[in-house]
């Protein structure tokens, strides 16, 4: 599985270590199991019939590769006493994905986020409410608009060749233009890359292999002005996120704005609406910036 940067969240003065693994959100339960009275491992909840079941029925709705006779087997013996299966145990036996068990510097037990809430219930029901909330507050963080320095950067950076929508035409493909049962369990980002793109982004790096190979994705061949509107997206999925509208709902909202505020910036000299905003104010030639009227320069 392929991590990425390791993200934290604070629940009852125990920190909660967060990794992407293949664009999922997975927990740590090795740094969750810490704030559960007494002593106890992953392995003592993997014991429980309840467990196994709720993982089973994760894995057959997300893991298309999920050994579902090997499971049989396993949840059989789940009611012996001498039962106990290891988290690595059963990620061989049944080809789990909902778990991983890694070594090194960012070891331990993950878990999908799915399933970290339903072992946050097995901590206690408030640890559960806590870290539910929290991982909320975190998403609405990464979605708001004001704290996407990544967005700003791309727009800086293809301000000088992406000026007209056009100019990624073929490189950018058109899925479905209508809601479908498949998106319903599609991260927040994904919502956003239909309700503009029309596509999922694995949909894109499977019509691009080349162009994903040297590390592109579907917002990296985005236009200026699809980017504008989706850092406006962002900001008004996460309000509608906060007033509890459903995602089929919010993707077909989303997809909306992203028609008519597209209509409006395709129609614009983007370049032509970078104005000054005071004529009293001006660039030297030492790249100060100079009041006319004090004549005072700073940087």
């Amino acid at each position: 599985m392929f991590f990425k940067k390791k993200r934290n969240l604070k629940i009852q003065n125990q920190t909660v270590a967060i990794q992407d693994v293949g664009g999922q959100d997975y927990l740590s339960l090795t740094d969750m199991i810490k704030s559960k009275d007494g002593d106890f491992f992953v392995k003592d909840w993997l014991r429980n019939r309840n467990t196994l079941e709720f993982l089973g029925i994760w894995e057959q709705i997300n893991n298309p590769h999920f050994n579902w006779s090997e499971f049989t087997r396993v949840k059989e013996q789940s009611g012996l006493n001498g039962f106990k299966i290891s988290v690595k145990e059963w990620i061989e036996k049944t080809s789990a994905k909902g778990l991983t068990a890694q070594t090194g510097r960012y070891g331990g037990t993950y878990a999908h986020r799915d399933i970290a809430f339903e072992f946050g219930t097995w901590i206690s029901p408030a640890f559960k409410l806590y870290l539910i909330k929290e991982y909320q507050r975190l998403k609405e963080i990464e979605s708001n608009q004001y704290n996407l320095e990544w967005n700003i950067k791309r727009i800086v950076s293809k301000a000088n060749y992406h000026i007209h929508t056009d100019a990624v035409k073929n490189h950018l493909i058109t899925v479905s233009k209508k809601w479908s049962t498949d998106y319903e369990y599609a991260e927040e980002a994904d919502i956003l890359n239909l309700s503009i793109f029309g596509c999922t982004a694995k949909q894109w790096r499977e019509a691009n292999p080349e162009r994903a190979k040297q590390g592109e994705n579907i917002r990296d061949v985005a236009s200026i002005n699809e980017l504008i509107v989706l850092s406006n997206m962002e900001s008004k999925n996460a309000e509608m996120i906060r007033s509890g509208i459903d995602k089929k709902s919010r993707f077909e909202k989303l997809q909306a704005v992203a028609k008519h505020e597209l209509g409006i910036l395709n129609s614009k000299d983007m370049m032509k609406a970078l104005k000054k905003t005071s004529t009293d104010v001006y660039l030297v030639e030492t790249g100060q910036v100079q009041d006319k009227k004090n004549k005072k320069s700073s940087f």
